[in-house]
């Protein structure tokens, strides 16, 4: 059988304390270095298209909400994960690119909205297929029987933790 990185921190765990249950980590501790490899991955792709993560989260997040392409700071801040200073700087260096803009709403000049760009549109238009390509293929190693057990069981240990639509 072949062993991955955490097989062997199991069994590192297990010669210097066999008493100690470190079972979670079999899943936490993978699904930790998952994240990271996969992000490592995402990372380098997005710069191929010369954005970061951080800015396809936010141009695709103002695109699937739909035409006009708008959202509050506080909208996107609740579908992204991040924290208001976050997002705030977020929004200051898209506006600086030229990919977002900040507008008051027509229906209530207290509340901002923060909208895409044509050229903000045009990149996540451009990205998105790509991305999800991307995505595809690094899930390859799963058979389609595969994908969808491990989608059910994610999407359950989430709603359990409580992430969910707010």
């Amino acid at each position: 059988m072949t062993v991955d990185a955490v097989d062997h921190m199991l069994d590192q765990w297990q010669q210097v304390d066999p008493d100690l249950d470190v079972s979670p980590m079999a899943i936490i501790g993978r699904i930790s270095r998952l994240s990271r490899v996969i992000d490592r991955r995402l990372t380098q792709n997005f710069a191929e298209h010369g954005i970061d993560d951080w800015m396809y989260d936010v141009l695709a997040t103002l695109y699937r909400s739909g035409e006009p392409w708008e959202l509050s700071p506080t909208e996107l801040v609740g579908q992204t994960m991040v924290t208001t200073g976050a997002m705030t700087n977020r929004i200051d260096r898209l506006t600086d690119r030229g990919l977002v803009h900040r507008r008051h709403d027509t229906s209530d000049r207290r509340r901002v909205v923060v909208a895409l760009t044509d050229e903000g549109r045009a990149l996540v238009e451009r990205v998105a297929p790509n991305h999800y390509r991307f995505e595809d293929a690094l899930l390859h190693a799963l058979s389609p029987s595969q994908r969808a057990g491990l989608e059910q069981t994610l999407r359950s240990l989430l709603i359990a933790l409580g992430d969910t639509p707010s």
